[in-house]
């Protein structure tokens, strides 16, 4: 026997659940309706062998969260704002590729590229030591990050999200507890979840400075910039590795250290929920278990 593997995603009024074959996501309409969408899945790992390799599980799992999360967005989005009448439009794959990329491409504009940038202006004062290049420009990309999540948090329709992010990890919490998914249980557990995609960014910030330190500091900027997005799969992975491990030793005084940061960092990332958000959040996962193949009361698979 072995336990239910179940992560989320908070979406535009909603919440998306993933179990190991499923995924689910629940919607609250501008009517009060609660509307869902759930799928079975097969995980990557069952069509290719090869990915449930470490590391390479790592990648693979990165790049389908974004291809199911930009679904879960899109249709959250058009479910969201639906009025009586009014015909819904859903993004072509094309569309949807397109809008994965350009989000890929921002994320390492940005946190990757920006930071190289600005340290490579900041050598005449800090020297051409390889060990101080790279730590600088670790400095600088956590800063970037920090300052991004920091400035989108005080968006008010960004803390409605952040409210059904708490609402998500309240539910994960339960559920991993056995605890009965009622609004009334859910609400008294923590909105702060060691294995949260918060996290897990914070550790690709951090792997990234180990990993970049290979890059010999003589090559030139682009392909020092190049470089980087060739070893973001590996960088991914890595640190899927790491957040796996440190959720398998939670109990550890030296792993409750580590992931305090990122801990802390979700204190910016999620909102206490009101309770017709948790009851959103409790009826994403529930679809989600019951499309998995699982009795929604069980908490274990063979």
């Amino acid at each position: 026997m072995a336990k239910i593997n179940i992560g989320g995603q908070a979406v535009i009024e909603g919440v998306m659940m993933r179990a190991p074959r499923s995924v689910a996501i629940a919607v609250r309409r501008p009517s009060g309706e609660i509307v869902v969408r759930k799928d079975l899945v097969i995980p990557l790992s069952e069509r290719f062998p090869l990915l449930k390799l470490p590391v390479l599980r790592g990648a693979a799992a990165l790049f389908s969260s974004l291809a199911i999360g930009m679904k879960a967005l899109n249709f959250s989005a058009n479910e969201a704002i639906v009025e009586e009448g009014k015909e819904k439009q859903e993004m072509s794959p094309m569309v949807m590729g397109g809008t994965i990329a350009l989000a890929l491409l921002f994320g390492i504009a940005l946190f990757f590229i920006l930071p190289l940038y600005l340290t490579k202006l900041l050598v005449p004062v800090i020297g051409t030591s390889n060990i101080v290049f790279n730590l600088v420009d670790g400095v600088i990309r956590v800063a970037v990050f920090l300052l991004y999540v920091y400035s989108i948090s005080r968006m008010n329709d960004i803390q409605r999200v952040f409210q059904y992010h708490g609402a998500e990890h309240k539910s994960i919490f339960a559920f991993e507890a056995g605890s009965p998914l009622t609004v009334e249980k859910v609400r008294e557990f923590s909105r702060l979840h060691p294995r949260c995609g918060t996290s897990f960014l914070l550790i690709v910030m951090l792997v990234s400075i180990f990993v970049f330190s290979l890059i010999p500091k003589l090559w030139p900027f682009y392909m020092k910039a190049g470089a980087r997005i060739v070893l973001l799969p590996l960088i991914a992975g890595v640190s899927y590795e790491v957040l796996k491990w440190s959720a398998s030793h939670e109990t550890s005084a030296l792993v409750r250290m580590l992931i305090a940061p990122g801990l802390a960092l979700q204190r910016l990332t999620t909102r206490e929920p009101d309770e017709d958000q948790l009851e959103v959040a409790i009826r994403s996962m529930e679809e989600a278990l019951e499309v998995n193949g699982g009795n929604k009361d069980d908490r274990l698979v063979v």
